[in-house]
């Protein structure tokens, strides 16, 4: 059976260039960075090289970058280093963010008593930003915004320009989880006055296990892993170097074919609305995921019009890798937050979603497969719910 993987909004495989960076590191620098001697200064250079890597990315200074495990430590660190030593006694967010912010930020209420604003996304899934200025405007606490750039079940797009600007002119901190666009869009920090965000290499075909925070040197953060003075004593541990490294070199990768992948991923989302459109009557996508615009182009959010909880192992028993939501939810007996924010109790109760994600290697061939199987599996359901509104 040839398998085919479509759910690398969740991860996306190494590529062969990062897996030799990383052997090589592992063979030939294995000194602790941390270390005086020629070995530990070797691999003390390889960090520094990367971060100056990532920081020429996002137009920022090379100190304003943190490397972590991943985005969820990034975002924990973050969310409550801003509580914890920043003074931040309001946080406004969305209900449809990634669950690591979501339990971050609940912490914070439970145990710092952080008071907590939901803007509450419309039928589409977009965020009012009226609303946010309202709520900004509202109150003089202390205030952190945390707001996903991109939505990793449906694919919608924030202005994280506008939302940024926003913050500023109220005086509050905006923290924004761009696990999902970075290394996917241009992203330029001098320009988007966002102070904290997030990465996670094995997004954009790096390592599992690294990512980093941005984190702007004016804010005053401070860590909450304490320790040794790495990571200019915001995240104490010995630094993982191989980690780093692949890190470094997928997104090296993914600059130089950033448009040319991007290109390819957009054709093949159309395609895959288009093929999925003539082979499941009824089904409809999910936010903006099928638009052009205000839309993540490596994620295509699906609601099949019947109701199967086992779609996903049915299609993995053919082959097929996917998602019917956040990897951080699999294996939850209720729906994700995302669907049950988005979607009516009535297509909550008729239809199944499914999350279908790309990457620069999805063939047509794949999501003729993908359309296929489905046809198949549709065959034992009666459909009688096209008619459900979709609001």
């Amino acid at each position: 059976m040839n398998k085919i993987y479509l759910d690398n909004a969740a991860t996306t495989p190494l590529s062969e260039e990062v897996i030799d960076a990383m052997v090589g590191t592992m063979k030939m620098n294995f000194g602790n960075p941390s270390s005086t001697h020629s070995f530990g200064q070797e691999a003390k250079i390889l960090i520094e090289n990367v971060r100056r890597q990532v920081a020429d990315y996002l137009h920022v200074t090379p100190a304003e970058i943190i490397f972590t495990s991943c985005g969820t430590e990034s975002n924990n660190m973050i969310i409550k280093s801003a509580v914890e030593h920043l003074g931040v006694e309001r946080i406004i967010s969305s209900p449809m963010e990634h669950k690591c912010v979501s339990e971050s930020i609940l912490d914070m209420k439970a145990r710092k008593g952080v008071e907590v604003n939901y803007i509450r996304p419309n039928e589409k899934g977009d965020i009012d930003l009226q609303k946010l200025e309202e709520l900004l405007k509202a109150s003089d606490k202390k205030t952190l915004v945390s707001l996903m750039h991109a939505n990793n079940e449906i694919g919608n797009l924030i202005d994280i320009k506008k939302v940024a600007e926003l913050c500023k002119t109220y005086h509050a901190l905006f923290h924004s989880d761009t696990v999902q666009t970075m290394a996917h869009m241009n992203l330029d920090f001098s320009d988007i006055q966002v102070d904290f965000a997030s990465c996670s290499a094995h997004k954009f075909h790096g390592p599992k296990g690294i990512g980093f925070a941005f984190i702007r040197k004016s804010s005053g953060l401070k860590g909450i892993i304490t320790g040794g003075p790495q990571e200019r004593s915001m995240r104490a541990g010995t630094e993982n170097v191989a980690g780093i490294v692949g890190l470094g070199k997928a997104l090296e990768i993914s600059l130089i074919h950033l448009e040319e992948y991007a290109a390819h991923m957009q054709g093949i989302k159309a395609y895959a609305k288009e093929r999925l459109m003539e082979e499941i009557p009824g089904i409809r996508f999910n936010g903006r995921s099928a638009e052009q615009e205000g839309s993540l182009y490596t994620v295509l959010s699906a609601l099949l019009p019947y109701k199967n909880p086992l779609i996903g192992l049915q299609l993995d028993m053919k082959g097929i890798a996917i998602s019917q939501g956040s990897a951080c939810s699999s294996g939850a007996s209720k729906p994700s937050m995302v669907m049950m924010m988005i979607l009516s109790e009535e297509e909550m109760d008729h239809c199944t979603p499914l999350r279908i994600s790309f990457s620069h290697l999805t063939t047509k061939g794949e999501i003729d497969a993908l359309a296929i199987a489905l046809k198949e599996i549709s065959k034992d359901f009666v459909i009688e719910n096209t008619n459900v509104e979709h609001r």
